[in-house]
């Protein structure tokens, strides 16, 4: 029930400042107990979407209010129009905190978090399948978070997971591609394993730039006609 109003909210038929239609009706709709709406409200207003008041009822609360680091927010937001654009703003967030976060690490990690960064860098090489790849990498990438150090990146994975989630969802995923993006992953672990920040941070960028050249090239496969969803397969 929160999925089902969360993403009406996020995908913009529930503008901010509008008022939800009352509890009756989402469970008249959706044939569940007023209970389980009142619930998935309560929910909703945790994640920063909604603010309730007696006689008045549930409003949406100013976007900047919502909790964009919110898993749930996230993936609504990614299924929202405009998907490119928002996948846009998550690359430009990456790059604020993903390149010292990998200098961090490669100053801070231990032994055992330096394990997990590289058998989940070889783990990417090895996956038979994207959705194996792509759980590689989202733990290559939450590892050198959690090996930086510094709490407060903790909470970031999530965007992190959520970008590189829909990121194979429209980026060409032709095997040149994988082969050069495994390459600039290796790129980024060997800096951190020989603690190199310098290097660990550098590497993170040139693969964030690749990420932005990627959804470039689809942009303009989009313009001459060709569906960006279909590309690679």
């Amino acid at each position: 029930m929160a999925e089902a109003i969360g993403r009406r909210i996020v995908q913009g038929e529930f503008p901010p400042g509008s008022v939800l239609p009352a509890e009756a009706q989402w469970s008249s709709r959706y044939q569940v107990s007023r209970s389980v709406v009142r619930e998935a409200i309560k929910m909703l207003s945790a994640k920063g979407l909604l603010t309730s008041r007696p006689k008045v009822g549930s409003r949406v609360k100013e976007r900047r209010r919502w909790n964009l680091l919110d898993h749930d927010i996230l993936a609504w937001y990614a299924e929202a129009p405009g998907r490119r654009e928002f996948l846009g703003t998550l690359q430009e967030f990456r790059k604020i905190f993903e390149p010292e976060a990998a200098a961090l690490a490669a100053s801070r990690r231990s032994e055992k978090q330096m394990r997990a960064i590289s058998e989940a860098c070889a783990e990417m090489g090895q996956a038979r399948t994207l959705p194996e790849r792509s759980a590689a990498d989202v733990r290559f990438h939450l590892g050198i978070l959690e090996a930086s150090g510094n709490e407060m990146l903790l909470p970031l994975g999530a965007l992190i997971e959520s970008a590189l989630e829909n990121l194979f969802m429209i980026i060409t995923r032709q095997a040149d591609d994988l082969r050069h993006a495994q390459a600039l992953h290796e790129d980024i672990e060997r800096g951190i394993r020989l603690g190199r920040p310098l290097a660990a941070r550098r590497a993170v960028r040139r693969l964030l730039a690749d990420s932005d050249a990627m959804l470039h090239r689809v942009d303009q496969r989009g313009a001459a006609g060709t569906d960006p969803a279909s590309g690679g397969g």
